[in-house]
């Protein structure tokens, strides 16, 4: 929690009203260097509740959820860390839909779909709602029936704390904590699940410019961890498919880039002279249905998952996602861009939180 008086309270409530014995459960409110009301409205809920425990970060320690993650590991009593961002509503089944899987020791993190709270605000909210039943009903879905890389998202999600104690914690330099954690436990041998029933709902962006900050930041976390991660996932012990699946999961943010750079360089080789049309005609002709392929799989997705939740008059805006497509891909070259600078610097990237829309209460 950084500043989230507006959605504090309706977090807290939900997770006090879980369906779970209080006595094994522990709630551990991050207040990260919050200048709002949130520490006033976490001290008021912890002189009512023992189980809740907030951990207050307002001293010269650096600002950001891995960094918050890793102290709040060392206060943690508990075997298994479920984690939500300050958004997010829980229903009242959630706890054990998540934690039941890890009665399979090969599991060291457990995801559950995410589906948006808000969906009806504007435009951007429709075409979010979207996006994430097709990411996660069947893109993810997918993933966890082929036994590929299913992917721990870093909210709503759960992990095994010891693992993660084992393996030096969340790396602080890099911003999507949820990838890495998602690579670090393949490469060593534990597995994700995907738990499709454990829903739980968010609060979608409803102004471009916070989901532009959101979709740079994603990419610039993400590219951190191809960096990081490429080479000891082929060393691995993963199945070759793993190894292409996860290969190609990790390149998803750098392709907008190379897209990008790709349009760039046959423009200005066209105003030098240098291509001819004519000559590259076939080679235009086999990109253009590569493209067409790969770029019909999202659509495909969104529409499948429409179909399975029973709202196909939503596929209506899916050619809305012509222009989403091109936002995301400015923005994710830029996160790039930003990921290959923390890279050559060794700098620490700043931390920007998803400013809330909804009211408290």
């Amino acid at each position: 929690m950084h500043n989230e008086e507006k959605v504090a309270d309706q977090i807290l409530l939900a997770l006090i009203d879980q369906e779970y014995p209080k006595d094994k459960m522990e709630i551990i409110p991050i207040n990260d260097h919050s200048t709002d009301s949130t520490q006033n409205i976490l001290e008021k809920y912890a002189k009512i509740y023992s189980f809740i425990k907030p951990l207050h970060r307002l001293g010269k320690e650096p600002r950001g959820k891995p960094a918050s993650l890793n102290d709040a590991l060392k206060l943690a009593r508990g075997d298994i860390v479920v984690i939500y961002d300050a958004d997010y509503i829980p229903p009242k089944g959630q706890l054990r839909e998540i934690v039941i899987n890890f009665v399979d020791p090969e599991v060291g993190a457990v995801m559950g779909r995410v589906v948006p709270v808000n969906t009806s605000r504007n435009l951007l909210t429709r075409l979010l709602d979207l996006e994430r039943a097709g990411g996660y009903q069947v893109d993810q879905q997918a993933r966890y029936n082929l036994d590929l890389i299913a992917q721990y998202g870093g909210t709503v999600g759960a992990f095994r704390k010891d693992l993660v104690l084992r393996f030096g914690g969340f790396d602080e330099k890099i911003l999507a904590e949820d990838t890495e954690l998602t690579f670090k436990l393949y490469v060593n041998g534990y597995k994700v699940i995907y738990a499709n029933r454990a829903e739980c709902y968010e609060e979608s962006p409803e102004d471009w410019k916070v989901r532009a900050r959101q979709i740079r930041r994603w990419s610039q976390g993400h590219n951190q961890v191809l960096f990081k991660y490429l080479f000891p996932l082929w060393l691995s012990n993963l199945t070759l498919w793993q190894k292409i699946d996860g290969t190609l999961l990790l390149f998803i943010y750098i392709i907008p880039f190379l897209f990008l750079l790709g349009i760039v360089d046959s423009i200005i080789l066209f105003f030098l002279g240098e291509m001819e049309i004519l000559s590259v005609f076939w080679i235009f002709i086999t990109l253009i249905a590569y493209n067409s392929y790969g770029n019909f799989a999202p659509f495909f997705q969104m529409g499948v998952a429409g179909f399975l939740d029973g709202v196909g008059e939503r596929l209506r805006l899916l050619p809305f996602f012509y222009f989403i497509f091109l936002f995301n891909a400015w923005y994710t070259s830029l996160g790039f861009l930003d990921a290959l600078k923390t890279l050559l610097t060794g700098e620490r990237p700043i931390w920007h939180k998803t400013e809330r829309f909804r009211n408290n209460g």
